[in-house]
């Protein structure tokens, strides 16, 4: 598995700066890089780690140039590193096991050509599997769930009846998909559960993150777009639509029937009321609160959520709350003794 720098260099297209000879016996990131290895340093702010780091060599972008080590330059640093890491520590191939004989398939279920079922999955009357896909032990797909070509379905996956998964879509542990909408109406002094009568749609290559769950539609589906990213532990509420290419990062929670553009960014713990749309290429920033429509291309922060520029400025104003608090204290003591000296004066007169 040991290359030499000049042999990496050459492999992954790149300019060496340093001795070709050296030996290079593993790939880690600059935390964790020991001698004989290479890391990866993708612009010139991780120079100050790079100069505490242990590597015997570094990728890094054509326009940073770090000394007291060897570098090979690259336009992509991340695929570089990728490719390299690949090498040094190859990914564990799975065995093809077909249609395991442990799987349990209802007679109606259509199965395309290449597909992998492993041990212990449960799929139901009416379901269609696509060519090349891969369902891994205990996923259950309910009645009418239909999946696409090439998909992957890691275990214990749940799919409710009549959910729809496109082609390339990646879903990950634990995700439930079509679980009924948390939609309540009060008769009689109890909750009446609304209708479920919907489903969930994913469009081709979206991925669903470990433990993510997306409620079925009310009526219709709950959809989300093409080539949406979604993270682990995340919630959407029925009735929503998500679009295309959005990135939703862990613990984001979004209420029934909000929409949103594409190319939508919501970082972690980002929370969204119901019945609002988020707009093309709008960005949430960490534990925003949304409870207004979002215009396109905005940047929202805060609790409740304001553009980013306005956030900026409440969050300086209340930077200076303790010394405006001290300078009120002040200006009341002042009053209160002109008041006691005015009393002295007039009693005197």
């Amino acid at each position: 598995m040991i290359k030499t720098l000049g042999e990496l260099a050459q492999w992954i297209g790149g300019r060496l700066e340093g001795d070709a000879t050296l030996p290079i016996t593993g790939a880690a990131i600059l935390r964790d890089a020991q001698p004989g290895h290479i890391t990866l340093a993708e612009n010139s702010h991780f120079a100050p780690q790079l100069a505490k780091c242990r590597a015997t060599a570094v990728l890094v972008p054509p326009d940073f140039q770090p000394s007291g080590i060897p570098w090979i330059a690259v336009d992509d640093v991340q695929a570089a590193f990728a490719k390299i890491v690949l090498h040094f520590r190859p990914r564990r191939t799975t065995t093809t096991v077909g249609v395991s004989p442990h799987a349990m398939i209802a007679p109606s279920a259509k199965l395309g050509p290449e597909v992998t079922i492993h041990p212990g999955t449960l799929i139901d009357e009416d379901v269609e599997i696509g060519a090349r896909t891969v369902i891994h032990s205990g996923v259950r797909i309910l009645a009418g769930s239909r999946v696409g070509e090439d998909v992957t379905i890691f275990p214990n996956a749940v799919l409710y009846e009549d959910t729809v998964v496109g082609s390339r879509c990646i879903i990950h542990a634990g995700v439930v998909l079509g679980a009924y909408g948390f939609g309540y109406k009060t008769v009689g002094g109890k909750h009446r559960l609304g209708a479920q009568l919907g489903n969930v749609v994913l469009e081709a290559e979206v991925e669903i993150g470990a433990a993510t769950t997306i409620d079925r539609g009310s009526y219709g589906p709950t959809t989300i777009r093409e080539g949406t990213k979604i993270d682990n532990h995340v919630m959407i509420g029925h009735n929503c639509r998500i679009g295309r290419h959005n990135l939703l990062c862990s613990q984001v929670g979004i209420a029934g029937s909000t929409t949103t553009g594409d190319y939508v960014v919501m970082a972690g713990q980002v929370g969204v009321r119901d019945h609002v749309h988020i707009g093309d290429r709008a960005s949430l920033g960490a534990k925003a609160g949304i409870k207004d429509d979002v215009p396109d291309g905005a940047h929202y922060l805060g609790v409740p959520a304001t553009p980013e520029r306005e956030q900026f400025m409440l969050q300086a104003a209340f930077a200076k709350l303790p010394e405006l608090r001290r300078q009120v204290k002040e200006l009341q003591r002042q009053i209160e003794a002109l008041k006691q000296e005015r009393a002295v004066s007039e009693n005197a007169a």
